[in-house]
């Protein structure tokens, strides 16, 4: 994975201890920024309420507020739970143009956000967010 420019992650780990703490199928997403096929992830349809933790190092993301249904097979929120959760990076892989979505706290590839895409929501905007980089810790019952 390419470092992020300017920034030192919170939490590091050497590649050997990220591939003892992950399965090889968290690894190759969150480590070395792969897909999980759409349709298919824990959370594509959840409506569970809490919030979402990074799967590597358990910084909270995003909360089940921001969540909406996109569609797109994966899951998707319109706006991180902190204005500093996350870190946003230029990907030019695969011949596009995209905006990659990382942890702040450890640098794991999360998955892409992407604009004006006509969502009737808050930003305008689609954290468009790999199951597999997500934990969900569900909120206490009243």
């Amino acid at each position: 994975m390419k470092p992020v420019v300017g920034t030192t992650p919170r939490v590091v780990r050497s590649e050997q201890e990220w591939r003892a703490q992950l399965s090889p199928e968290e690894y190759a997403v969150l480590r070395e920024a792969g897909t999980e096929r759409p349709f298919v992830g824990e959370y594509t349809d959840t409506k569970t309420t809490g919030a979402y933790e990074c799967r590597a190092c358990g910084a909270e993301l995003f909360r089940s507020d921001t969540k909406f249904e996109s569609h797109c097979g994966w899951p998707s929120f319109f706006d991180p739970a902190e204005s500093d959760a996350v870190l946003l990076r230029e990907d030019r892989t695969l011949g596009m143009r995209r905006i990659e979505v990382l942890c702040a706290s450890c640098h794991s590839h999360l998955g892409h956000v992407f604009e004006g895409e006509g969502y009737d929501t808050p930003t305008d905007q689609r954290y468009c967010i790999n199951s597999i980089s997500l934990k969900l810790v569900p909120a206490e019952a009243e």
